[in-house]
């Protein structure tokens, strides 16, 4: 006799007729009909705690590591600032979607734009489907301290109908950008978010985001490695093999909106935006491909698997950090200083919102131990409900934090005692 019962066995007749009924009722009768964008086919985000003003602060918080920590608003006068530089002496940087550079010295705001940068092309509001960004990531060279050399990305109009993404350096004479040119320039269309980061090796990573991740003849979803004058090194993965480009670093990416070098081994991490979940931070190696948009460990913006089985990384290099669901995920910093002992070694990363819910923007805080496997993460600033882009160290050891919002505002973390 088959040993297996079933619940109708178990169970009184009209509780298993009703357990049998739930069984196959459809799950949607009881879901909302949620509203679709129609052209990107994107659910349309609720603005509930959208548009929060930041207020004037300090903020004082409790963190998980025992340390209080004050939260200055330095400025809350930016439009829509995107990524900052933090000079020697403190002064400060500050690259915004409508393509402008503002600089801050000793604490204050220049009301005026830093002169000499280059046109660029931005539009859409800020954290909605379409939205392309002007100037975006700002970055020092090595010898800045002897050569004055800012670089910045930024999406280059290239005519008409085309933007391309744009990569050009120039000299910072304290007041304005001197002598700005073009190093590197993708075909028209390849515009898309760009950080970049000088690797201990003296050359310049930049990612280039959307694409065609898995094909080696253009530049979407590539990490890109070129020398500070922006020619190829001899030494790059894919110099001399046929159909693919001399400047491509690494492949199988989503849209990359962190890249920082790990302060001891030299290693560049990444980390790139998921579609409904799946964001990640990679370990880069020369020639590696990351899977996307064939494995992910997020869903599609409709709701099913993106590679439609479920996540996986079979076959690709696998991420060391995942979120799901997604923070997008915006600016690394890898802390470095003692003033905020109790974060020594620790990564920092920027969060835009978190599940897809607008004003749920925050810093993340993740330890590692020597192996760099996780042990634990901390969210830090969800109470401000702001956008956080872009997350730095400055000189004095202290965190600098920017939000991408209307009144965008420098934020500088210090500890509260």
């Amino acid at each position: 006799m088959n040993a297996q019962r079933t619940i109708r066995d178990t169970v009184p007749f009209p509780i298993a007729a009703l357990f049998a009924a739930l069984l196959i009722a459809p799950a949607a009768d009881a879901q909302q009909d949620v509203e679709f964008d129609g052209f990107f086919n994107v659910p349309v985000a609720p603005l509930g705690l959208a548009n929060q003003p930041l207020g004037d602060g300090p903020f004082t918080f409790r963190t998980g590591e025992d340390m209080d920590i004050r939260v200055v608003v330095v400025t809350n006068e930016i439009e829509f600032p995107w990524s900052l530089a933090i000079l020697p002496n403190l002064d400060m940087l500050i690259t915004t979607r409508p393509g402008l550079v503002r600089v801050i010295r000793d604490g204050v705001l220049d009301p005026e734009p830093v002169a000499g940068g280059p046109d660029s092309f931005w539009t859409g509001i800020s954290g909605l489907p379409g939205a392309v960004h002007g100037y975006q990531d700002i970055v020092l060279h090595p010898d800045f301290a002897d050569n004055g050399m800012v670089y910045l990305t930024y999406t280059k109009p290239v005519g008409d109908q085309a933007t391309a993404l744009g990569l050009g350096r120039a000299r910072w004479d304290g007041e304005s950008l001197v002598g700005f040119e073009d190093i590197y320039v993708g075909y028209d269309g390849s515009a898309g978010p760009s950080r970049m980061a000088f690797g201990h090796d003296g050359m310049l990573y930049f990612a280039a985001s959307g694409g065609s991740a898995q094909d080696m003849d253009n530049l979407g979803g590539k990490v890109l490695r070129i020398n500070d004058d922006g020619s190829i090194p001899d030494d790059n993965p894919f110099v001399g093999k046929e159909g693919a480009l001399p400047e491509i670093y690494t492949i199988g990416h989503r849209n990359s909106l962190g890249l920082a070098v790990h302060p001891g081994t030299g290693d560049v991490w990444q980390h790139e935006n998921g579609p409904n979940g799946g964001d990640e931070i990679n370990i880069l190696a020369p020639g590696a491909n990351y899977g996307w948009p064939i494995v992910s460990l997020g869903r599609t913006y409709p709701g099913p698997w993106q590679d439609g089985k479920g996540p996986g990384h079979e076959a690709y290099v696998p991420p060391i950090v995942y979120w799901m669901p997604a923070i997008a995920a915006s600016g690394m910093a890898f802390y470095t200083g003692d003033a905020l002992s109790k974060w020594t070694g620790d990564v920092f990363v920027g969060g835009l919102r978190y599940g897809e819910i607008p004003g749920t923007g925050q810093l993340q805080r993740i330890l590692f131990n020597q192996d760099m496997e996780e042990l634990r993460r901390e969210v830090l600033l969800a109470e401000l409900r702001q956008r956080i882009r872009d997350v730095r160290q400055g000189p004095d050891e202290l965190l600098y934090v920017i939000t991408d919002e209307q009144a965008g505002a420098v934020l500088r973390i210090e500890p509260a005692d």
